[in-house]
């Protein structure tokens, strides 16, 4: 793989002098463009061996083109908030919007590749990672992002002789350290750790760009093209990168669902409500301050229909909680800045560190189901949202999130006489709006979208619970019980952290 980049590429000076002019004025162009139209970000990895020139083409980058639009995002070891969080969430944070260049020194790669050859990660877990990128790569490219990853590469001897030049220069000897000397005896760990890391991630989608490191011209001269050429050409195609999205959704021939067989009869009497209410609201409470709890997060999801009850549900479950331990998250429609991001970028921003409770009314599911339903995004974007969300929240569930899923179902004359209960009361009048009498006469394409939506995203990790809830008190109650139900599960499973022994006094 990486022969190509082993025939000892090189510029002359006098090429390199004539042909930057003209690249610089047309990196500035389309990076302009790419402003102007705000369709798209670029996403740009740079990855490669120790002084091959990864710190040096950044910086000619930003001499090239205008750094105002430009973000560089160099990641090292996680710090201890990252630590308590999934893998990616660093990542996710620092992805760059619509009509800006985003570059990584060092990036989802990096940690993977560095754990593999220190031993502190197998050959299936490296793969199970690369798995993870792969899918996290095809989900940035169907949001339309234009990713180049560049892999800077010097054979062995090559990368001696780059180490002693830089060295040797008193304006770069500060670049190379005992640390650099010391990696180089890990060079061919690294070619075959990199090596099966970039075949299983060289995808049509975000393909592996390997450049020649030893010749500054050459590798800054290849690099600017590469970039101009692919931005130019995302510019020009009007039509977004796809790759396959999903199955067909499949017919319903006999018109049974997971709606349709839900029992909305279902209630508790005044006394049961209290009794019940009381006893799992204690237990969630006792939960939440079990020590094994640190070593979790709890991220709770209520959708419903409209009136259904999410809000006093809702309330049910902070009731049991100190305030400090949680925070609930409303969502609303996107803001121009999440617009600009893929659309999951806004709920990455809100998980929660271990210890703590994130309750989010309304979710990452307004893609399969508000979206889809309204038209607001095309049938690929929703049909591949299914296996995306899967994606998110099997890494949320591996990093210790306990992830619980509430859909509130209630009957299309409950909601009917809700709705009329509210613009009667003049404390609730603020919770109907004419968008819930439009959405009313979409309740069959909707009802449709929740089959669906349970159907594909229901998995072990994150299974969703139906909330039969035309009485109001026995849908809280089954709430909370199931939220207890699923904390105790995890806990179960969590060792109990060791109690340090008190130390003995000093004898007089």
């Amino acid at each position: 793989m990486f022969e190509s980049a082993e025939l000892g590429h090189k510029i002359d000076k006098e090429t390199y002098k004539q042909t930057v002019p003209l690249l610089r004025a047309d990196l500035l162009d389309v990076q302009y463009e790419l402003k102007e139209q705000r369709k798209f970000p670029v996403i740009i990895l740079v990855s490669g061996q120790d002084g091959a020139g990864k710190g040096e083409t950044i910086n000619i980058l930003y001499e090239w083109m205008d750094p105002r639009y430009i973000s560089t995002l160099a990641f090292s070891a996680p710090t201890d908030e990252e630590r308590q969080r999934p893998f990616m969430w660093r990542y996710w944070r620092a992805l760059p919007p619509k009509g800006r260049i985003g570059i990584f020194a060092g990036s989802w790669y990096s940690s993977p590749i560095h754990d593999r050859i220190e031993g502190g990660m197998t050959q299936a877990q490296m793969d199970q990672r690369i798995d993870q990128i792969n899918r996290f790569e095809q989900m940035l490219v169907n949001e339309g992002a234009l990713v180049l990853k560049f892999w800077f590469h010097l054979t062995k001897e090559g990368q001696k002789r780059r180490l002693k030049a830089l060295e040797k220069d008193p304006r770069t000897a500060w670049r190379v350290t005992k640390w650099n000397w010391e990696r180089l005896k890990t060079y061919d760990q690294l070619q075959e750790v990199a090596g099966h890391v970039l075949r299983m991630t060289n995808t049509p989608w975000a393909p592996w760009i390997i450049v020649e490191g030893e010749d500054d011209r050459y590798r800054s001269l290849t690099t600017g093209k590469i970039i101009l050429e692919a931005i130019r050409k995302r510019l020009s195609d009007q039509d977004k990168q796809a790759t396959p999205v999903a199955p067909p959704i499949q017919p319903n021939i006999d018109g049974r669902d997971v709606i349709s067989e839900l029992d909305l009869t279902k209630k508790l009497t005044k006394k049961e409500y209290e009794e019940q209410l009381a006893k799992w609201q204690g237990r969630l409470a006792e939960l939440i301050r079990d020590p094994r709890f640190k070593q979790h997060s709890v991220i709770c999801v209520f959708e419903g229909a409209d009136a259904a009850g999410k809000g006093g549900a809702i309330r049910r479950v902070a009731a049991a909680m100190d305030a400090r331990d949680y925070q609930i998250v409303p969502i609303a429609a996107p803001t121009e800045e999440e617009r600009a991001q893929p659309y999951l970028w806004r709920f990455w921003r809100h998980i929660p560190r271990v210890g703590r409770v994130t309750i989010f009314d309304r979710s990452w599911y307004g893609r399969v189901l508000v979206e889809r339903v309204e038209g607001f995004c095309a049938e690929a974007d929703w049909l591949r949202a299914y296996s995306e969300i899967n994606d998110f929240e099997h890494e949320l569930a591996e990093a210790g999130a306990i992830v619980v899923k509430f859909w509130l179902q209630i009957s299309k004359d409950e909601q009917l006489k809700r709705f009329k209960e509210r613009e009667n009361t003049e404390y609730k009048r603020f919770k109907i709006t004419e968008e819930d009498w439009r959405n009313r006469e979409k309740w069959d394409a909707y009802h449709q979208a929740v089959c669906d939506m349970v159907d594909r995203t229901s998995t072990g990790t994150a299974p969703w619970t139906l909330i039969e809830a035309n009485d109001k008190a026995y849908a809280r109650v089954k709430v909370l019980r199931t939220l207890c139900e699923r904390i105790e599960a995890a806990l179960e499973e969590t060792p109990r952290p060791k109690e340090k022994k008190a130390k003995k006094g000093k004898k007089d």
